[in-house]
């Protein structure tokens, strides 16, 4: 698949960060037919089980599993067959893993055809100062270049990192892999948690595949409202 090729719609990914059942049911009713992709992380899986994501791809929505599994390969194994059983679309590992978890991943992924299995390279909360607290010597923008190679010799389909960093992964990984970005806002907006965020549009214009909106839509007053606001911006 070549990521240049998605239409607006498909490339935003709505963060479903919430603790509970009926608060993510009512956006995804909110927004109706204007978003098609949604994610679900630790937070709303933990709260509320899987059946949050048999219903999305029941009603034909795609989810991104962000678990950023790190774990023995046969673990992760495991948790990849899961997610491909309940249909999702993305799963994420994590890239400190190492190849061999990783390569797990991949394996694991290739009896469901629709799942993607992307690394996370370093989460878009941390710094340098933060990398040096674990040992990590290096920048994080080189610590996700090292990471992103890892990946592609692993066998995974993408990565996930932060919008700064999206051009030159996109130099390093090629035209066909994804890059999902988390941290991107709308302008002049707040980067609330994330240390290296970035707009939407800024993420797609270096090269990203897709952009994860959290509180930029989802504390909205008009949900739906805020997403056609990104996707306009991404089609400008």
């Amino acid at each position: 698949m070549d990521p240049t090729s998605l239409d607006p719609t498909s490339q935003i990914i709505v963060a479903l960060d919430c603790d509970n059942r009926a608060t993510a049911d009512a956006l995804v009713a909110r927004l109706g037919d204007e978003c098609r992709f949604y994610k679900v992380g630790l937070e709303l899986l933990t709260a509320v089980g899987p059946d949050v994501i048999k219903d999305l791809v029941r009603q034909g929505r795609e989810v991104f599993l962000d678990l950023k599994l790190f774990e023995i390969p046969n673990s992760v194994a495991g948790a990849v067959r899961a997610a491909g059983a309940l249909g999702v679309s993305m799963v994420t590992v994590h890239g400190m893993g190492g190849i061999g978890i990783m390569s797990a991943a991949v394996e694991a992924a290739r009896d469901f055809p629709g799942l993607r299995v992307l690394a996370l390279t370093v989460v878009t909360s941390m710094t340098d100062a933060d990398l040096a607290d674990v040992g990590v010597g290096d920048a994080v923008d080189e610590q996700v270049l090292r990471l992103a190679r890892l990946a592609r010799k692993a066998g995974c389909h993408g990565v996930i990192a932060s919008p700064q960093e999206v051009a030159a992964l996109r130099g390093v990984l090629g035209p066909d892999a994804l890059i999902v970005t988390p941290g991107v806002m709308l302008p002049g907006g707040s980067p609330a948690e994330h240390a290296r965020p970035g707009t939407a549009r800024a993420a797609i214009a270096a090269g990203a595949s897709h952009v994860v909106v959290g509180r930029t839509v989802t504390r909205a007053a008009d949900p739906a409202a805020a997403f056609r606001s990104v996707r306009a911006g991404l089609a400008s």
